[in-house]
């Protein structure tokens, strides 16, 4: 029995996975036990958290694989330096001291760690190219046993596109881009130029660009991205600073737009969601010319998606709905995190030469390959906490929480394994009614405390998914987008339909108005009984309830935290914000119950992060 450890670390979003004899049995964020959103530390908790899940000793583990190889990294960082000097010598500064007291050797660094949970071999560490562990993630777990792989994201260690075959067990990278020319780093620059925050402020980016409008599309094509017939691209590095400077986008850059870097606390204006829509329209024709080309070159019908920019699910809707390919697989863990799975797993196929066996499903296991508890550690955890809470049976649970959501009551819902990606898939979120015209709004800013033109998704029952939505697939994890049907629209007035930009927010578009974005479409999950059978059973029975087969569904967690991982997380959370119920398996807790002293004690503490 072939026990393999897969690791990111030192760069976004840490994780570790376990792979036994090519099964996925757990993986994990590292976030999600130190809440340090996108925690880049060695993943230690997680690794404890595998082996203690799975009862095992670090000794019983035959491999460990390390997602990226970082002496090519470092060769590529010096190979920038020297080509753009005497530029970026700043940059150069800051970054040399790290590189040579740690990440240069950063061998030593694993084994060290590895070292204080158990005493550990070196020679049993192995070190893979980050962009084979991502096309690894997306090849393997999938139903397919041939497949293109399409990897985009930043940067690995050189490599910022790459295009593989895989087939049966072996993959095969064919085509490569390399840095400086990266769509995930065109896309990273124009979030920082919006004023978000790079590597977790894209997903607003997405949300906004339905309010603006791609006017400035020529120009980024004219002036910052040349692309091929082929779909291949380079970036015109004299707008960009991301190669020698501590910022993603210079002041040619920024005349190009007549705008200055928008400041965080600045209001977002009409000009931002147009550059927001414009970078948006880039990206989704950059990356169907490249899937059609590749469609066209190699005559392969399934197409597997990883990398950061996989989790642009908007894009991945106009490549479903344009029928390029006859099957899309998109690993749930697209970004970073989910190369710990693809590392284990090419070390299981391509160097131990494993068969891949054909599935009718993927083996990601719906991703929830996370921490569970049991009752009694959820009633210590409650208790110790000072919390009020009732145990019910489940049934009663499901008909109560399904009657209090259509009363308009937000729930935060907390059942079975933790989700592995940044998607909530209904074991934790935050769910409420998406019939409710004022829910988006409400949650945004009362419960998420974030910006409210932020989109939510609906999680649907995959039965009634084609009478809601133009969208004749399953999607389970939450990636892909498509429009509501057109029979479930609202017609708008004429007043409604001279509104620009955020002006359009609060109208009432939908039959559910609180998952349907303002361009009329809506990030779907669709929502299988043999994957998560208490979450299906609730949209169930509120269907009775409502005729509606969908819920509103978001991620379990506030802006800046991560998604809440502990029955303590769960509690904090639910205390600290407007939730009106809090469901963690069997246990039930109503806010109007709750200690009022305790409850006032969370919120300023809430205030005070």
């Amino acid at each position: 029995m072939a026990k393999i450890l897969g690791i990111s670390a030192f760069f976004h979003d840490s994780s570790a996975a376990l792979i036994i004899d090519g099964n996925i049995i757990a993986a994990v964020q590292e976030e999600r036990f130190t809440r340090i959103k996108h925690d880049s530390s060695f993943p230690v908790r997680s690794i404890e958290f595998l082996l203690e899940n799975s009862k095992i000793k670090l000794s019983d583990i035959d491999k460990v694989i390390f997602f990226e190889k970082p002496l090519l990294k470092f060769e590529r960082l010096l190979e920038t330096y020297v080509h753009n000097a005497p530029f970026g010598f700043t940059s150069f500064k800051k970054a040399m001291p790290l590189w040579i007291k740690e990440k240069l050797f950063q061998k030593k660094l694993i084994v060290d760690n590895l070292n204080k949970i158990s005493k550990f071999d070196q020679n049993n560490l192995f070190f893979l190219e980050h962009h084979l562990s991502h096309a690894a993630s997306a090849y393997y777990p999938s139903p397919f046993n041939e497949a293109i792989i399409l990897t985009i994201d930043g940067v690995g260690e050189s490599a910022t596109t790459t295009v593989g075959i895989g087939k049966n067990n072996k993959i095969e990278i064919l085509k490569e881009i390399h840095f400086p020319n990266s769509l995930g780093l065109l896309y990273s620059a124009f979030t920082y130029y919006l004023g978000f925050k790079v590597n977790s402020g894209e997903y607003k980016v997405m949300g906004l660009a339905p309010y603006g409008e791609p006017r400035f599309s020529n120009k980024i094509f004219e002036y910052l991205i040349d692309v091929k017939e082929d779909g291949s691209f380079r970036l015109n590095q004299k707008y960009f600073s991301y190669s020698t400077e501590l910022k993603m986008v210079n002041k040619k850059f920024e005349n190009l737009f007549n705008q200055k870097t928008r400041l965080p606390e600045q209001d977002l204006k009409q000009f931002h969601m147009d550059i927001a829509a414009s970078i948006q329209d880039v990206t989704e024709k950059i990356i169907l010319k490249l899937v059609k080309n590749l469609r066209n070159e190699y005559k392969i019908e399934n197409l597997c998606l990883a990398g950061g920019v996989a989790l642009n699910c908007v894009a991945n809707g106009k490549i479903r709905k344009e029928k390029i390919f006859e099957n899309i697989w998109i690993q749930p863990a697209a970004g970073d995190s989910g190369t710990a799975i693809g590392a284990a797993l090419y070390y299981w196929y391509n160097e131990l030469n494993n068969e891949k066996k054909f599935t009718a499903k993927d083996s990601m296991r719906g991703s929830f390959l996370g921490p569970s508890f049991t009752s009694n550690e959820i009633e210590t955890q409650l208790t110790t906490l000072n919390a009020k809470f009732e145990h019910l049976d489940e049934e009663t649970i499901i008909s109560n929480i399904a009657k209090e959501i259509a009363e308009g009551k937000a729930i935060g819902w907390f059942n079975g394994k933790m989700e592995f990606g940044p998607r909530s898939l209904g074991s934790r979120s935050i769910i409420a009614d998406p019939r409710n015209d004022i829910m988006q709004r409400q949650l945004n800013l009362k419960i998420k405390f974030r910006e409210s033109f932020r989109p939510f998704a609906p999680s649907v029952l995959y039965e009634d998914l084609n009478e809601w939505f133009d969208l004749e697939i399953e999607s389970p994890y939450m990636l892909l987008v498509s429009q509501v049907n057109k029979n479930k629209l609202i017609k708008m007035t004429e007043d409604q339909e001279k509104l620009f930009g955020i002006e359009k927010l609060n109208i009432k578009r939908s039959e559910i108005p609180a998952v349907t974005h303002v361009d009329f479409s809506a990030r779907i999950q669709t929502v299988h009984k043999d994957t998560n059978e208490k979450y299906y059973n609730l949209i169930k029975k509120f269907k009775e309830l409502t005729n509606c087969p969908v819920l509103l569904n978001t991620s379990f967690n506030i802006r800046g935290e991560p998604i809440v991982c502990s029955p303590e997380d769960a509690f904090r959370c639910f205390m600290g914000t407007n939730l009106d119920v809090l469901v963690i398996e069997n246990f039930v807790l109503y806010k109007k119950d709750q200690n009022k002293d305790l409850i006032m004690d969370y919120r300023k503490n809430f205030e005070l992060d």
